[in-house]
């Protein structure tokens, strides 16, 4: 595999806004005991997941006053915080010890830090913030940005493109879309959302999901990351918001799971804003009853998302699946990072083909349709 430096280069100046006199820390997983035996292809694929992150380090060199690079051991699921070692990169190591003599880092990273132990590390981070670096690229398997780790760091004004399963072959697909049009139109879908009492969800396959907005903001993910604070992914292009807690209710039909098709369709019940049954024979069924059995949290009807890249096509890698224009796409786990009150080790999203959109007041009327069976309205 050739890897294009350029084309990393972008992610530097295009998406981050970089400047000589800032600091970058890239950092990447490799595969860890706890992922269990793997087929060769997901080996390969990792493997080239780490070249690529070499690679991007790199490509920042001259670029940014310094780029420090780390590997470190997959967490083996999203929103896992990532271990001392990339801390320590990221806000110094002096700031580290200073959380850890409290013992406020364990407490983080096990995601059983108190609200007021969460004020207090924000204040220690504060006072060691010329420590810290200016931007972050993420390209760990295990995606970091659903973290306590990503929203201190963004707290401090750096800003986040997080990257993970991320593929090669999307550095010339989703991440060369004309971010001009991609702002425009994710702008766009946000405004739509905007204003809903509830918001409706139903496809063919028999999927429809009902869930109360409570006002929430919608988030727009159109890969500009240049303002201090800004985090997103790469490839980007979605809008994104987190379901009032308790409130959703219906069924999800899972056809695709985040880096494969499904033999057999996965049936998720869902009532009173969590995942009550999961339905089916799929091998991928038994590992979603035993993460949510391990915690609780991890039912939440944690987001749901809308695709906004014209050239995002692959539906078997979640990172790019979930940005393909004209689809939605719920996530169970955690949300914290971005407008909920669910904290958990898990964030996983599971992508809808040719969905149906409505927006509904309070009385759940329908106010508008944002989306019919795929189309934007």
């Amino acid at each position: 595999m050739r890897i294009d430096i350029g084309a990393l280069e972008n992610i530097y100046l295009l998406n981050l806004g970089i400047t000589p006199r800032e600091r970058v820390l890239v950092f990447t997983d490799k595969v860890s005991k706890k992922e269990g035996k793997l087929p060769r292809e997901e080996l390969e694929r990792r493997a080239g997941l780490r070249r690529i992150g070499r690679a991007a380090a790199r490509a920042g060199l001259g670029l940014a006053k310094e780029v420090i690079y780390r590997e470190y051991a997959a967490t083996g699921t999203h929103a896992v915080e990532p271990p001392k070692a990339v801390w320590e990169a990221a806000f110094g190591a002096e700031c580290i010890a200073g959380l850890s003599a409290r013992g406020l880092l364990r407490e983080i990273i096990k995601k059983r830090v108190s609200e007021e132990g969460q004020g207090l590390a924000g204040r220690i981070i504060r006072k060691y913030s010329g420590d810290a670096v200016d931007a972050v690229i993420a390209l760990s398997n295990y995606s970091t940005t659903h973290t306590i780790f990503r929203k201190l760091l963004t707290m401090l004004g750096a800003r986040y493109a997080s990257m993970p399963l991320f593929d090669y072959s999307m550095l010339s697909g989703p991440m060369s879309v004309d971010y001009r049009e991609l702002k425009r139109l994710t702008a766009a879908v946000a405004r739509a959302i905007r204003g809903a009492g509830w918001l409706e969800i139903a496809s063919g396959n028999g999927t429809r999901l009902l869930f109360r907005t409570g006002g929430r903001r919608a988030w727009q993910d159109n890969g500009d990351y240049r303002k201090p604070g800004a985090a997103g992914n790469l490839p980007a292009g979605e809008v994104y918001l987190a379901p009032l807690e308790g409130t959703a209710s219906g069924r999800l039909v899972l056809e695709w799971a985040p880096t494969r098709k499904l033999e057999s369709p996965v049936t998720l019940v869902v009532r009173r804003g969590l995942v009550t049954e999961v339905l089916g024979t799929e091998p991928f069924a038994d590992g979603l009853r035993r993460r949510i059995a391990s915690c609780p949290e991890c039912a939440n009807i944690a987001e749901l998302g809308i695709g906004t890249n014209s050239l995002a096509k692959r539906p078997d890698n979640i990172l790019e699946s979930e940005k393909i224009l004209g689809t939605v796409h719920v996530a169970l786990g955690d949300n914290h990072t971005f407008g909920g009150r669910v904290r958990a080790p898990f964030h996983q999203d599971f992508v809808f083909f040719s969905p149906t959109l409505k927006a509904l007041d309070g009385g759940k009327k329908v106010k508008s349709v944002i989306m019919r069976k795929g189309k934007l309205v």
